[in-house]
């Protein structure tokens, strides 16, 4: 046997062996665990990679410029979320109708899926555009921004602009990938994107002493770069002998390129999934905005804590899309019972894998504030840090949930949940500190209840099984189809 047959054989062997101590936990029958760690672990790599894009840069301004540098790249981060929220809600109904008609063996109504939603891509993508590009220093300055920390974070906005296009067109060609079950592919992509951002970032902020606006350009570039790569199979290309593979469901030029019908239910599943994510990404705005009442150095907290967590969450994105996608699949094909093993088996494995994460990241929060801020900052820092690692546990029951719902098209009950959690629990608790002795208090309680209510409520509905019947709307042999 040859080294490299050994060595894959001895991680197969550790493989068999985990997947058969979490069977006799009662986590995940051990016929489940593959499928499911062959989905996860690329996405898994791949949202660790993209979260670590931004952490790297929030730590190099850190170093480069300082605390009116950081103060102003949140600010900033702020709006690039927004994006990324529109993106990801509207590339969640892509991956329902692509696994679900991919599952039931309609693979050119999934490919014509993928094209409507490249149109609505474009269609939000370019006024983004052009509003970071006309009024960046009025959007920073919405958070009460002055001074350099205005100067910075407007001047990321204005270089990053591009991107927006880039980033909305990636996030729907990850999400094809997904929902065929080929997870692979984009973890080379977007890893790689990840890797030549940090590398240009780096490049930019000291090399060439560009500061923020070499964060923004290093974000461009190699964003556009994955846009490309991906772009390259989404069109049924062949890499050769990269390993990667070209979309079984490719967009292409001849045919039809818009199916009202079927927009109208892409429509219909993305609109609540596009809201829950933008109320994910806009509490991040009056957060911010009460934290700077207490200074750029609790700005700054706050964002590095939101980095951490981000970077903690990374395993939802290979959970997530996995439950997703699995769900979507068995769904498709008309099992719902194994639909419903196969969501309940990958919630127990996120709350398992976050507690052991959370508590890791409180051990470490204090050597972890020192990466990003100076001697004078880390305490309070470590604290933001210690307090995102607990409300991760909450993200991963809320992701898995929501990606077991959102797998059978059934996206308006977590859009509810994400509301209710976020603005009637977690933005009035934080708002407490400006009007109580509460203080900077009252946003680490913000931080807890932004994950663990909607977390609590999306586990519920997906106990109930409503999702079941809402999904058989949207399956190749419903009427809609």
């Amino acid at each position: 046997m040859t080294g490299r047959g050994s060595e894959r054989g001895r991680l197969e062997a550790v493989v068999d062996r985990l997947a058969r101590t979490l069977e006799r936990l009662g986590i995940i029958d051990a016929e489940r665990f593959r499928p499911t760690m062959d989905l996860a672990w690329p996405r898994i790599v791949t949202g660790f990679a993209i979260m670590s894009k931004q952490t790297a840069d929030l730590a190099m301004v850190g170093v480069a410029v300082g605390v009116s540098g950081t103060a102003g790249l949140a600010f900033a981060l702020a709006y690039w979320e927004i994006v990324a929220m529109l993106g990801l809600g509207l590339a969640g109904g892509t991956v329902s109708l692509v696994s679900q008609n991919y599952g039931g063996d309609e693979s050119e109504r999934a490919s014509l899926a993928v094209t409507q939603s490249i149109l609505l891509v474009v269609a939000l993508a370019v006024p983004i555009m052009a509003i970071f590009l006309l009024f960046s220093e009025r959007l920073i300055g919405l958070f009460g921004a002055e001074g350099e920390t205005l100067a910075h974070g407007s001047t990321y906005l204005v270089y990053v602009a591009p991107a927006a296009l880039f980033e909305m067109l990636n996030l729907i060609a990850s999400r094809t990938y997904t929902g065929v079950g080929d997870t692979f592919t984009e973890m080379v992509a977007r890893a790689g994107g990840a890797v030549l951002n940090i590398l240009l970032s780096g490049l930019f902020i000291f090399g060439f002493d560009m500061g923020v606006a070499g964060a923004a350009i290093g974000t461009t570039l190699s964003t556009g770069f994955v846009t490309l790569v991906l772009g390259w199979g989404m069109t049924g290309r062949s890499y050769g002998r990269l390993g990667m593979e070209p979309s079984p469901v490719p967009v292409t030029r001849s045919g039809t390129w818009i199916d009202l019908p079927l927009a109208r239910q892409l429509v219909e599943i993305s609109a609540p999934e596009i809201g829950r994510r933008l109320a994910q990404g806009l509490i991040v705005f009056p957060l911010l905005w009460i934290a700077a009442t207490f200074g750029p150095a609790v700005v700054t907290a706050v964002e590095v804590a939101r980095r951490v967590r981000s970077q903690i969450n990374s395993v939802n994105w290979g959970l997530g899309l996995a439950s997703s996608s699995l769900v979507g699949q068995h769904l498709g094909a008309n099992e719902e019972d194994e639909a419903a093993a196969y969501g309940a088996a990958i919630i127990r494995i996120a709350i398992v894998t976050y507690l052991v994460m959370a508590v890791v990241v409180i051990a470490l929060a204090e050597p972890l504030a020192t990466l990003f801020v100076e001697d004078d900052n880390i305490g309070q820092t470590a604290i933001f840090i210690a307090v995102s690692g607990v409300s991760a546990i909450g993200l991963g029951i809320d992701g898995t949930a929501s990606g077991a719902l959102l797998g059978a098209g059934d996206t308006r009950k977590p859009f509810v949940a994400s509301l209710i959690g976020r603005y009637v629990f977690a933005l009035p608790a934080a708002a407490l500190g400006l009007v109580t002795p509460l203080g900077v208090a009252g946003l680490y309680l913000a931080f807890l209840l932004e994950t663990f209510v909607p977390g609590g409520i999306t586990y519920w509905l997906f106990r109930r099984g409503g999702w079941r019947a809402v999904s058989r709307r949207y399956r190749p042999s419903s009427d809609a189809s």
